[in-house]
């Protein structure tokens, strides 16, 4: 038995295709998609990716806002400390963090949300 999804939950899952294109399409790694509906209070899902470098996150954060301006994506705000190896851009429905292998090792977000439910997309 399939779920319809909803009009939006359809637009969110296209505005999440476009944002991980766009991250791969930059040659991002470890590229997570994590649903955290009911586990966290201020996103529905978690898009975790990785750069090797200060450079490349930068690199990865200006071609996904690119991709995510031509598809009409509305951001609600965004990260623009350059060079601290994490940046975050908050699509109220998604958040994407882009971070240097480091970041993502020392903050292991991948591990904090452990219990959500990888998406593929």
């Amino acid at each position: 038995m399939t779920k319809d999804l909803s009009k939006q939950e359809k637009n969110t899952l296209e505005e999440m295709r476009c944002a991980v294109t766009a991250i791969e399409d930059k040659k991002g790694e470890a590229i997570r998609v994590l649903d955290v509906r009911g586990k966290s209070s201020i996103t529905d899902y978690i898009i975790l990716a990785t750069g090797t470098s200060d450079p490349h996150v930068k690199a990865l954060k200006s071609g996904l806002d690119q991709a995510l301006k031509e598809a009409g994506v509305q951001l609600l705000g965004q990260d623009r400390t350059l060079g601290s190896g994490w940046l975050v851009v908050d699509a109220f429905d998604f958040m994407i963090h882009l971070q240097t292998s480091e970041m993502r090792d020392f903050y292991r977000l991948d591990q904090l949300w452990k219990d959500a439910t990888e998406v593929a997309l």
